[in-house]
């Protein structure tokens, strides 16, 4: 039986929700880079870097950041308890998701850490 302990929220419809939530926040996001990248007239890299630059836009970013990594820990812990189980992966089943899960959480805050290292680091 698969335990709620490595779930985000303990329950599923949190869990939609918040997916729901943070796939708005990431097309908001896209839709924003997409309109400044089509409408800046003469796009160069001091522009790109001036707009990087403003505490705003690199809020935004961390935002979009933490939202795109719910999304992706609801996302893999969902592939991880559906298909990595005893059932179907036999004895080891519950081993290999465990591993699974941590590699995928270190993947996450390492994106995290490397996002924020981008945005405020030198």
């Amino acid at each position: 039986m698969v335990t709620q302990v490595t779930s985000f929220s303990k329950n599923g419809v949190s869990d939609w929700y918040i997916q729901r939530m943070s796939s708005y926040v990431m097309a908001a996001y896209v839709v924003f880079l997409l309109g400044f990248v089509l409408f800046t007239s003469d796009l160069s890299f001091e522009v790109w870097s001036a707009l990087f630059g403003q505490t705003w836009m690199q809020l935004a970013t961390l935002v979009t950041l933490l939202a795109t990594c719910a999304h992706a820990w609801i996302g893999m812990w969902t592939v991880g308890t559906d298909y990595l189980r005893g059932r179907t992966m036999g004895p080891k089943g519950d081993q290999l998701r465990g591993i699974y899960q941590v590699v995928c959480g270190l993947l996450l805050v390492a994106y995290v850490l490397w996002g924020i290292k981008i945005l405020w680091g030198n």
